[in-house]
């Protein structure tokens, strides 16, 4: 295959100034149940391919899902990016990569029969509906997709990288008197062995737990507290309010993030380091190469309080005049790479959970994500559980717990940072590719001067 597509590269590289292929072979099953019944199960084998061209600055995408069909396309590339092409096209350069990315499978879920993994997902559904009797309904899925991914650009690079991805989500919804409905939620993620899936009955029913913990909580009392979030909810915090404003398509087009993210400047206390770094092992944003062949990296967003970097692709990087960083990302090769975070996260610090807390006489510990939203530098989070925490001790349980603010004063009230950095996966939106697998991550934070917001 690999020969294939680098003679089509070959025959076609010298029409315009960049011309890339990609494609993906896969196959994929997934099981999801909702309530007590059987809610689907599908297998599916697939190859999808995208070709980008660019000429003059214009770029043209094309998608295909047959070799057969590759002249066609590649033409038809070719001819859109001329249409529009009218400037410079400005690529940052990088070096050309010949490899192949073999991976290190421990239980291949390809061996694992449909059924032995509908009775895993049933079994996990049942201790959900089975946990109280409070507990409505339920959700719970599980996924797993394995296959090879192939990129070939014009000038020398060919990189084959085999992958695999087992995931779940379970869910529980609870309603309690007056007709009060909580949720939670827990999912997973392995990139080498099925049998991750396997023996995790505690978290799952920790999902049922926090729902029908929530439905005895009292609504928090809104104002301005000191708030502690946890590693899951600090990680969230910085991957949505700061990570996506470090995606340096959105600070090129923003003039006003052109003024408020200019490398050098001070955002944060001098223990605050927030790092994208793609190549942790075993992280769902992982990656040894991204969708455009450039080598994976651990970048520090924020060094020392400091802002130190931003997150490229190769297009940014060159109209910038930045290094890029390995953060051009697809859903799958049927879409174009665009600028996306790997696994986001702050850096350990030295403060343990009790030290951070002790002095508190009244604030907020604000745990998970129930969801949120961000417009620009502005943020408002709601939380999966809270809890008052009153003369330095964690007290009783609190619902409704929602926290909004800028990011950049929120970044400067930060107070401490904890010394037990957790990353967790996560699913990532942006430009109509969701979910992209990315994990976020962090230690417990405190921060002063956070507005909160009860029911």
């Amino acid at each position: 295959m690999q020969e294939q597509l680098q003679a089509a590269v070959s025959r076609y590289q010298k029409q315009v100034d960049y011309l890339e292929l990609r494609l993906d072979q896969s196959e994929s099953t997934s099981i999801s149940f909702r309530g007590a019944q059987l809610d689907a199960i599908d297998r599916s084998f697939s190859l999808s391919g995208g070709i980008r061209a660019c000429h003059k600055g214009g770029w043209s995408f094309v998608t295909f899902n047959g070799v057969e069909e590759l002249n066609d396309r590649i033409e038809e590339a070719i001819s859109q990016a001329k249409l529009v092409g009218t400037e410079t096209t400005s690529l940052a350069p990088v070096e050309t990569i010949q490899d192949y990315v073999k991976l290190e499978i421990k239980r291949d879920p390809r061996g694992v029969s449909l059924d032995e993994k509908r009775r895993i997902v049933e079994e996990y559904n049942r201790l959900l509906l089975e946990f109280d009797p409070r507990i409505q309904t339920t959700s719970a899925s599980l996924g797993d997709r394995a296959g090879i991914s192939y990129f070939v650009n014009s000038q020398g690079s060919c990189i084959v990288q085999e992958k695999l991805s087992i995931s779940g989500g379970f869910g529980a919804i609870a309603r309690g008197e007056g007709g009060i409905v909580r949720q939670g939620y827990e999912s997973f993620y392995s990139r080498s062995d099925f049998n991750d899936v396997v023996g995790i009955e505690d978290r799952i029913r920790s999902a049922a737990e926090r729902a029908i913990r929530q439905l005895e909580a009292k609504p928090v009392k809104g104002g301005q507290h000191t708030v502690v979030l946890d590693p899951y909810l600090a990680g969230v915090f910085i991957h949505e309010a700061f990570g996506h404003l470090s995606e340096a398509d959105f600070v090129y087009e923003n003039p006003r993030m052109q003024e408020l993210l200019v490398l050098g400047k001070p955002l944060g206390i001098e223990q605050l380091n927030v790092v994208d770094d793609a190549t942790i092992p075993g992280l769902p944003g992982s990656l040894k190469y991204d969708d455009e062949g450039v080598p994976a990296q651990r970048k520090y967003l924020i060094k020392d309080g400091i802002l130190s970097q931003r997150l490229h692709s190769r297009e940014t990087a060159g109209k910038m005049h930045e290094a890029p960083t390995g953060n051009a990302r697809a859903l799958n090769a049927a879409y174009p790479p665009i600028v996306r975070m790997t696994n986001t996260g702050i850096e350990a610090g030295e403060h343990t959970f009790e030290e951070m807390i002790k002095d508190i006489e009244e604030g907020v510990y604000a745990v998970r994500m129930l969801g949120g939203q961000t417009n620009g530098e502005m943020f408002t989070f709601s939380a999966a559980e809270g809890y008052n925490i009153r003369n330095g001790k964690i007290a009783e349980p609190v619902s409704d717990v929602t926290l909004s603010g800028n990011v950049f004063q929120t970044l400067k009230d930060i107070e401490a940072i904890g010394n037990d950095s957790v990353y967790l996966n996560g699913g990532c939106g942006k430009g109509g590719q969701m979910p992209l697998a990315v994990s976020v991550g962090g230690p417990h934070l405190r921060i002063k001067n956070v507005v909160v917001g009860g029911r």
